[in-house]
């Protein structure tokens, strides 16, 4: 299962690619800011939406850059797009130094939309999980 922020942009294009869906057989997507309790459950183990993407494989949880490469290593793609991403994060190597970008421009759309980085900071109308 894929978790990621759908309050994201870039995340949302990424999961929501039919290619990553065709491409990985029995693959789930969840978007982790819309799914409260999985995103709770997944905090109370110490892993956090706000820090990247997750890839759960029973229960083993790969996040941020381990998950984007486990999912690119994976991919048949015929998206453009995707077809440049997949090579290029599909190497632990190239994931580790790449992923800090994707979380920079994460951040700024979230930013851009008025979301927070972390959906689970507690806010004036958010209480926390």
């Amino acid at each position: 299962m894929l978790v990621f922020d759908g309050g994201c942009p870039f995340c949302r294009h990424f999961a929501e690619l039919s290619e990553l869906r065709g491409g990985i057989p029995d693959l789930q997507i969840r978007d982790g800011r819309a799914d409260h309790a999985l995103r709770a459950a997944l905090e109370r183990r110490g892993y956090r939406l706000a820090n990247g993407a997750m890839v759960l494989l029973g229960d083993q949880v790969l996040h941020g850059a381990e998950a984007i490469q486990w999912i690119c290593a994976r991919m048949q793609p015929s998206d453009q797009l995707l077809g440049l991403m997949a090579p290029l994060l599909a190497a632990q190597p190239r994931s580790r130094a790449v992923y800090p970008l994707l979380l920079l421009a994460r951040r700024l759309a979230l930013g851009l939309k008025g979301l927070p980085v972390d959906p689970s900071a507690p806010g004036p109308s958010r209480p926390r999980p």
